[in-house]
């Protein structure tokens, strides 16, 4: 399948990390309106259908698309924007040890629906 831009490949990305308890309201408020910089750096870094997702007890899941994660990667770690809103937000989570986009776990993969429907057809 074709993914946006002609590509032949969409690489799914999800990632977890963990916002200390006693944060959560505020990660809630500096995302309730990210730096419009912010907001264009992650599109020019090629991440699209980027989604956050926040449990009640702190746990953060992403969810993107990109057709590269490395240059998308490079592109966030090369933009000053990205490096400070990083540092903005790395206090609010647990464990904070360096640039919170850089330190995410990143989950595999396991199903698909729309990978399984064209495999079955």
């Amino acid at each position: 399948m074709t993914g946006p831009g002609g590509t032949d490949h969409v690489t799914r990305v999800c990632f977890r990390l963990q916002v200390a308890a006693e944060h959560l309201d505020a990660y809630r408020e500096r995302h309730a309106a990210v730096w419009p910089a912010m907001l264009r750096a992650i599109a020019r870094a090629g991440r699209r259908n980027y989604s956050l997702f926040l449990d009640d007890d702190g746990l953060l899941i992403g969810y993107y698309e990109t057709d590269s994660v490395a240059d998308a990667d490079a592109s966030l770690a090369a933009s000053e924007v990205a490096a400070a809103w990083e540092s903005h937000m790395q206090d609010l989570f647990d464990g904070a040890t360096g640039r919170a986009d850089q330190t995410a776990r990143l989950l595999p993969e396991v199903f698909n629906l729309e990978d399984q429907l064209a495999a079955a057809d």
